[in-house]
Parts: C-alpha cells; sequence; structure tokens
C-alpha cells in the first residue's frame, strides 16, 4: 500500500495504523492487514526507557525502521522523523527524510507540527517524498505547549489547529495524525479537509485510528493514557514464563533429554 492508496480510503473506509519497531512484531501486524505500520519515536519510551521522544535520535529510529521494513510486505511504512532530524536541524530535513526512504525501506515520513512546519513540509513533499503531518498534542514540543493535555479545548486553539491541519493538507500532506484532540474538533477537520485524518485519543470521527502497539498488548506499564485500549495484557504472561524458565533451571528440569542433542554411544566410547 502506499500513501495515495491511503489518502484515497477518506470517505470509504477506517483506516488502521499501529506502531512497531522490530522486525517480529511488524510481521505480525502485516499479516493482521493493519493499513500503515508507523516506526514511532514513541521507540523512545516504550522500548529505550528514555523519558522523552526528543532524546531519541535519526541513529536509532533508521535502525529499527531497517528492521520493520524488512518484515512488512503489504502495509505502508512510515518512519516518525525525530526531533533532531527537522526541528533542531531544519535545513537538514530533506536528507534525512530521504533517508528513511533510501536506507530504512520506509515509503512515508511523519513529522509534528511546531513552527517552521508549513516550511519543512513543503521542502520533503517537493523533494518526492510522502508526509503525514501530526498536530494537537505533539510530545516533541510539549515543554512549548504546555505540557501533556489535550489541545482544542478553547475556541482559541481549536482554531489553531483547524489552521494548522488545512495549511498541512495545502503543503502537500497525505493524511494528517490528530492526537489528543476534543471528538468535535476532529470532526470538524476530518469534514473540512480532503485529506484523512488519523485520531490517537481524538475520538471516533477521524478517518482512522493509530495507537501505539506496546500500549495494545500491555507491554509497557509506566503509564496508560486515558485513550489506550488494551487488547491483550502480554506482561504477566512474560513474567510467568521466565519465573517458570528460572524455576526449572534452578531445579535442574530444564533443560530435559527433550531438548537435548545426544551421541551415538560408540561414537562416544571413541572419545573416552
Amino acid at each position: 500500500m502506499d500513501s495515495a492508496e491511503i489518502s484515497a480510503l477518506k470517505n470509504k473506509r477506517k483506516i488502521t495504523m499501529l506502531t512497531a519497531y522490530d522486525y517480529p512484531m511488524a510481521e505480525l501486524l502485516d499479516k493482521a492487514g493493519i493499513d500503515m505500520i508507523l516506526v514511532g519515536d514513541s521507540l523512545a519510551n516504550v522500548v529505550l526507557g528514555l523519558d522523552s521522544t526528543t532524546k531519541v535520535g535519526m541513529a536509532e529510529m533508521l535502525h529499527h525502521a531497517k528492521a520493520v521494513s524488512r518484515a512488512v510486505k503489504n502495509a505502508l511504512v512510515v518512519g516518525d522523523m525525530p526531533y533532531e532530524s527537522y526541528q533542531l536541524h531544519p535545513d537538514e530535513c530533506v536528507k534525512n527524510a530521504r533517508r528513511f526512504i533510501d536506507e530504512a525501506g520506509c515509503r512515508a515520513v511523519k513529522l509534528e507540527w511546531f513552527d517552521a512546519c508549513p516550511d519543512v513540509t513543503g521542502r520533503i513533499v517537493e523533494a518526492g517524498i510522502p508526509v503525514m503531518g501530526h498536530i494537537g498534542l505533539t510530545p516533541q514540543t510539549v515543554d512549548k505547549i504546555g505540557g501533556f493535555k489535550v489541545r482544542g479545548k478553547d475556541a482559541e486553539t481549536a482554531r489553531q489547529l483547524i489552521k494548522q491541519a488545512a495549511k498541512l493538507e495545502e503543503k502537500g500532506c497525505f493524511a494528517i495524525v490528530l492526537e489528543c484532540v476534543p471528538n468535535k474538533i476532529s470532526q470538524l477537520i476530518s469534514e473540512k479537509i480532503r485529506i484523512p485524518t488519523i485520531g490517537i485519543g481524538a475520538g471516533v470521527h477521524c478517518d482512522g485510528q493509530v495507537l501505539v502497539i506496546n500500549d495494545v498488548v500491555g507491554l509497557f506499564n509506566r503509564y496508560t493514557p486515558k485513550f489506550v485500549k488494551k487488547y491483550a495484557d502480554l506482561s504477566p504472561l512474560i513474567l510467568k514464563a521466565a519465573q517458570e524458565f528460572k524455576q526449572e533451571v534452578l531445579q535442574g528440569v530444564f533443560p530435559s533429554e527433550k531438548y537435548s542433542f545426544s551421541i551415538k554411544e560408540e561414537e562416544f566410547r571413541k572419545l573416552l
């Protein structure tokens, strides 16, 4: 699937997107028929244990994007551009975006709204690279927008979001993520623009939905946002498996003969 096919799904059916950071998870999501797989900068939090997405860089993002791309056959793989790649160094935005395509095998990139976002978006799109926008709660600039809270709860900030969405559409984005935006505002934006909106904590009226896979399957428990639904809870299962492994090793139960290799007795006698 490519970015044009994603855009064409607006008003036809809902669009699905989940994050992945490694080969086995990406392979499963692709087999499940997920439309888009985002190699998110949430890698910083849910995989690397960092406290801010601004602390993950190009090296880490490309490393994980390569693993995801190797696994995916059908979904659109989107590389999340890290803070340093376009906000800290705007002049390097096209070069860095192209690395996601040429080196990591992604077919699109995502970037968050900041002051120079329209210019950066336009430059990347003009270079022939599909761009997904991201407005509302933007974790990379959370210190500048008043913290981790819902955006658009008053008329002034809601009007700003509507203008941002329109500007990103104008600059050529093929879709826009709306994060932590009130239902009615996301509905208004979705109706006003011609490209798909992908919601995360933005209600059912968006054209699609995205969640972080580690939240979805219960593999990240440091905190759980209100908008997260856990479809499975794998942490207790993994913990139980590790505990059972430990006990069997301590007791000399594992590995049993079933999990061991043998040598013919005559060959062993030759050795002795």
